[in-house]
């Protein structure tokens, strides 16, 4: 059986079925990942908790994961709970990816807290990338073709 990876997807509500399909396409290609991001499939009460329960249940679910993934679709950017979720994976040193919703890469804008942290961006069409990502493989940087891209900013790292 393969590794399970710990990841959380951030991404707007309303772009479940991109999360139901992303999940089903790393199963298929042999990555045992367990979702901890709160999706269609998690039990919901519709009750609207208050946004300390929401920050509380968001900080423990990243908290326990190894990937941050930030779905960028055309609404994306406009989600304050993304930016959140984006903020506390940086702080929790977490990997953070994204990858263009499926049929959105001309219309995708990044969150503002993505353009800050975030790290590689790939293509809907490169779930085996993903998975390499998730794994800790490989990290590459593509635009929302699918090519080769620079990373939004240039980061200088230094040993502490």
């Amino acid at each position: 059986m393969a590794d399970q990876h710990n990841i959380f997807i951030s991404h707007y509500g309303k772009d479940d079925p991109h999360v139901q399909s992303l999940k089903s396409r790393l199963k298929d290609q042999g990555y045992n990942v367990r979702n901890f991001s709160i999706d269609s499939t998690k039990h919901k009460d519709g009750r609207k908790p208050s946004d300390e329960v929401v920050k509380r249940l968001l900080n423990i679910r990243i908290k326990n994961s190894g990937t941050v993934i930030c779905l960028i679709g055309p609404e994306t950017h406009t989600r304050k709970w993304v930016n959140y979720e984006i903020r506390k994976a940086h702080q929790e040193g977490k990997r953070i990816v994204g990858i263009y919703t499926h049929g959105h890469k001309d219309s995708a804008q990044f969150p503002e807290a993505f353009k800050k942290y975030g790290g590689p961006t790939i293509g809907w069409n490169s779930v085996d990338k993903l998975g390499e990502i998730i794994s800790g493989k490989n990290m590459p940087y593509e635009n929302q073709g699918g090519g080769v891209a620079a990373p939004i900013y240039s980061v200088k790292r230094i040993a502490c």
